[in-house]
């Protein structure tokens, strides 16, 4: 995970550098009267302090962890072969999720709290029903 967590420091630090250069060239040009234009400045600060955290949270969990090959120098090709892990070959519930948050958004467009109330716990609902989808309760061994 060393190599994820360089790559969204390396994104965090273009972005904030980039709300500078924004935040420079926003106040040089004639179109915007001298004055900053504050929604991208702090877009891009958004932006680079999100890819902080998440590189953060990375490299935390590389200290965790044993190396994968992605992360040694020499790794073979061969190194990375084998299982992945348990991919769900077919699943409704992030159609269902992606329902219910789309219901939840129109709600919020058109301010009905009724109908955000209903999508947020349909959204619940869909969230347990993908995260419990494999989940066959305890062994009786």
């Amino acid at each position: 995970m060393k190599v994820e967590a360089r790559i969204f420091f390396i994104v965090a630090v273009f972005a904030v550098f980039m709300a500078g250069v924004y935040w420079v060239w926003a106040v040089l040009s004639p179109s915007f009267g001298g004055k900053p234009e504050p929604v991208g400045i702090v877009a891009l600060f958004l932006t680079g302090g999100l890819a902080f955290l998440a590189g953060s949270y990375m490299q935390f969990v590389a200290r965790r962890i044993e190396p994968r090959p992605e992360d040694r120098e020499d790794a073979e090709i061969s190194d990375g072969a084998g299982e992945l892990g348990f991919f769900s070959p077919g699943s409704y519930w992030p159609v269902a999720m992606a329902a219910t948050a789309a219901l939840a958004a129109l709600a919020l467009a058109f301010f009905h709290i009724w109908l955000l109330v209903i999508a947020l716990v349909a959204l619940l609902i869909t969230i347990g029903g993908l995260v419990f989808e494999y989940h066959t309760g305890p062994s009786h061994d």
